[in-house]
């Protein structure tokens, strides 16, 4: 959705590492450098700027209707990447398509959440989905 906005419809990243630069920052990023690389290095630096989402947002671009979502209580991957992603999206974006997040309370990363909350976001996420596809 970034380096091709023009390509999609609508957009839905789910609970995504969103800055690069500081995933190491928060509970346990730290570990995912094995993966990732370091971004305190300048190799792992130069690499991780190059794809991370949020320092690869253009100002003044059309994104497409989006939304991001997350959990408030996410011990993994912190909501702090996906508020900061979607304010910055907000702040870049150059036309009426929306930039939304949908933050799922009393929540954490997935395992063991109540089927009510998961019907509550498959419905808001297709919902959005089908709302803005149809539209085309």
């Amino acid at each position: 959705m970034l380096q091709r906005p023009d390509l999609f419809g609508v957009a839905l990243p789910g609970v995504g590492v969103m800055d690069m630069l500081r995933f190491n920052k928060f509970t346990i990023g730290w570990a995912w450098e094995s993966d990732y690389g370091s971004p305190e290095d300048e190799k792992g630096f130069e690499t991780l700027v190059k794809y991370s989402p949020y320092h690869n947002i253009k100002k003044g671009e059309c994104y497409p209707p989006t939304l991001v979502t997350t959990s408030e209580l996410d011990d993994r991957v912190v909501p702090s990447h996906s508020y900061k992603f979607t304010a910055r999206l907000q702040e870049a974006q150059n036309c009426i398509n929306p930039i939304l997040i949908r933050i799922e309370t009393r929540a954490g990363h997935g395992a063991g959440t109540p089927r009510n909350k998961t019907i509550n976001y498959i419905s808001d996420v297709y919902g959005f989905a089908l709302h803005y596809l149809l539209q085309n």
